[in-house]
């Protein structure tokens, strides 16, 4: 015999977990009240063209991380997989004002990802600087060349695993020994 009458509700079904926030495509996060976008590699570009569309008119700051020895130690929506290195986009609108931080995860073994130059000529020297210091290649860059280390230097300095050294530096006429 059964428990249930006939005029009892049907027991509910589990609620389904809500969808995870997202926008033109990339996941949805907020830093310190700022809205964080997480493109992957691939649609990198297009969510910066339609945030554009939107009205975002500057890319502010663009720079690289290394989290070689912190993988796991940052924070991502349930969803994005953490790679060695992030390529981080803040971009800026007047009217109204606000602001939008874009984090692309960038693989240790194929280090590229489009640039925004096309969408945002500030970009430019940013982008320049990332890949002289961390090695991301910014496909479709007009000028991708060393900005800050000279042309024939090896390796890229803010990577974590480049060996600190030193370089002898000769001032020109320096005294002798005293």
């Amino acid at each position: 015999m059964s428990d249930a009458s006939p005029d009892a509700p049907e027991a509910e079904a589990p609620e389904e977990p809500p969808a995870p926030e997202t926008l033109h495509g990339a996941l949805v996060s907020r830093s310190r009240g700022q809205l964080v976008l997480h493109p992957d590699r691939s649609s990198y570009l297009a969510v910066a063209e339609a945030l554009r569309d939107d009205g975002y008119q500057m890319c502010s700051d663009l720079t690289a991380v290394d989290y070689l020895v912190h993988r796991g130690g940052r924070p991502l929506p349930e969803g994005v997989a953490p790679e060695r290195f992030e390529v981080v986009a803040n971009l800026v609108a007047f009217e109204p004002p606000r602001r939008v931080r874009l984090r692309a995860q960038v693989p240790e073994a194929d280090p590229t990802i489009a640039s925004l130059t096309s969408l945002f000529p500030g970009a430019d020297l940013m982008e320049r600087e990332a890949y002289d210091m961390f090695g991301i290649v910014f496909e479709g860059h007009p000028d991708l060349s060393r900005i800050l280390m000279p042309d024939d230097w090896e390796g890229h300095p803010l990577r974590k695993d480049y060996g600190v050294g030193r370089i002898p530096v000769q001032f020109k006429d320096a005294p002798g020994p005293r």
